[in-house]
């Protein structure tokens, strides 16, 4: 009996943490009409029609303008709005799923340098946080390692999968570097003490530079040597074939990035928080330098910033000629990442127009990732990944999805949210709304 018991309560705990039966391949054609198109480019076609086929987005048009035939299910979309799949930049959905669970915590190696550590293969498709980001039209997402100061490499992942294999979309995009803070905080959290500089701070850019010679002359060694997998793996990032993402704040640390950029010959670097960058935005757009802008929804970084400095920073570093997305690292960021659109929301209402904040979570970040070929707009040819909304999707009261496509896959937008708030609506009695 206590053996049956057993057996009852891990099949109940296992089906109570499945996600949604990921969608199978499409296999009909769809075509979407009369709504507004988001083309993701900073264009908008107000009455469009859009035809899927074959995972594809194999037609798009003004319907006002070109006449074309309705091809499978026809999807009246009247009066709505159409999506590229918003992209998360920067993220850890998928390796962490309670913080206080230790044994569901894989966001990060024991050890200070970790470049051979990858993200996907501790990716988990079937994380609870995960499926929760689908129905506010977050599709994809670079998950990356925490921790260190070479945290490993991070992967791109569409987020409807049987497990990580599945969800790949670009394996191995980039390595993550975490700078050394320049400036340290005294006191403690509950009684903090003034800021000052950090005394080991050139010693740890010294540390770091040290490792990527090393590195360098290992990947360019043409004599035998014993095989470093710590080395190997940064050949990629040597030969400019992959990004570095340098995790940077403050202007200081963000100068001394840049000259460490230029005093090992990296190819491809991105910023990643860059508080401060502002002060920098012309010279990072003359080097062409992509910034991923930390959290919007966040305090200023000191006490003598402008209280909205979150919110207008993406557009200051815009309006310099910076090519910047947006990104969500900090607290409870797995959780948080369903907010991607009301984040470009915020940027929009301060000053930044709709559909150029649109592409800070679309077709900016799938070029930073090389993935913009397929992803992050709504173009003929291109993946069928995108998603229709009742209204505005960067405005929480518009973000209301009717109908979700990965690949052109028609993806389910439950989740156990919904399904606790159907459970509640029935038990008082409420009218659920579609």
């Amino acid at each position: 009996m206590k053996k049956l018991l057993l057996i009852i309560c891990c099949w109940t705990v296992t089906f109570a943490s499945a996600q949604q039966t990921p969608a199978p391949e499409q296999s009909g054609t769809y075509t979407i009409m009369n709504a507004t198109a988001h083309i993701g480019n900073g264009e908008i076609i107000e009455n469009s029609v859009i035809v899927i086929e074959n995972g594809k987005i194999s037609a798009i048009a003004d319907a006002t303008t070109v006449r074309m035939d309705i091809r499978g299910e026809k999807i009246d979309a009247y009066g709505m709005h159409v999506y590229p799949g918003i992209i998360a930049m920067n993220t850890t959905l998928g390796l962490v799923e309670v913080d206080a669970v230790k044994a569901s915590d894989d966001e990060r190696e024991m050890g200070t340098y970790n470049p051979h550590i990858r993200s996907l293969i501790a990716y988990n498709a079937e994380s609870r946080v995960v499926e929760s980001m689908r129905p506010n039209g977050v599709l994809m997402a670079q998950v990356a390692p925490r921790g260190g100061r070479i945290s490993g490499m991070s992967s791109v992942v569409q987020l409807d999968a049987w497990n990580w294999e599945d969800a790949v979309i670009r394996e191995d995009d980039g390595v993550h570097i975490n700078w050394p803070s320049s400036f340290r905080r005294t006191g403690t959290w509950y009684n903090p003490g003034p800021i000052e500089p950090s005394k080991n701070y050139q010693k740890q850019v010294q540390e770091l530079t040290d490792f990527l010679r090393s590195a360098k002359a290992y990947n360019t060694s043409t004599s035998n040597q014993e095989l470093d997998l710590k080395f190997q793996a940064l050949a990629p990032v040597v030969k400019g074939e992959k990004n570095t993402y340098f995790h940077v704040n403050g202007e200081k640390s963000i100068r001394d990035v840049l000259n460490f950029i230029d005093e090992h010959g990296i190819s491809k670097p991105v910023l990643v928080g860059a508080r401060e960058a502002q002060h920098l935005g012309s010279e990072l757009a003359r080097r062409q330098i992509p910034v991923l802008a930390g959290r919007v929804h966040d305090l200023p970084a000191r006490e003598d910033e402008d209280y909205d400095m979150p919110y207008k920073f993406p557009k200051l570093l815009a309006d310099q000629g910076v090519m910047v997305a947006l990104e969500n690292a900090g607290d409870m960021e797995r959780h948080q990442t369903r907010n991607f659109p009301f984040y470009a929301g915020t940027v929009a209402g301060h000053g930044m127009d709709m559909e150029k904040a649109l592409m800070m979570i679309t077709l900016t970040p799938a070029k930073i990732l090389g993935i913009d070929k397929d992803y992050g707009s709504l173009e003929q040819g291109k993946s069928a990944t995108l998603f229709i909304s009742r209204g505005n999707a960067l405005d929480m009261r518009g973000n209301q999805l009717i109908r979700a496509f990965i690949d052109g896959r028609d993806i389910s937008l439950e989740s156990h949210q919904t399904e606790l708030y159907e459970r509640y609506m029935n038990k008082y009695g409420e009218e659920i709304k579609d």
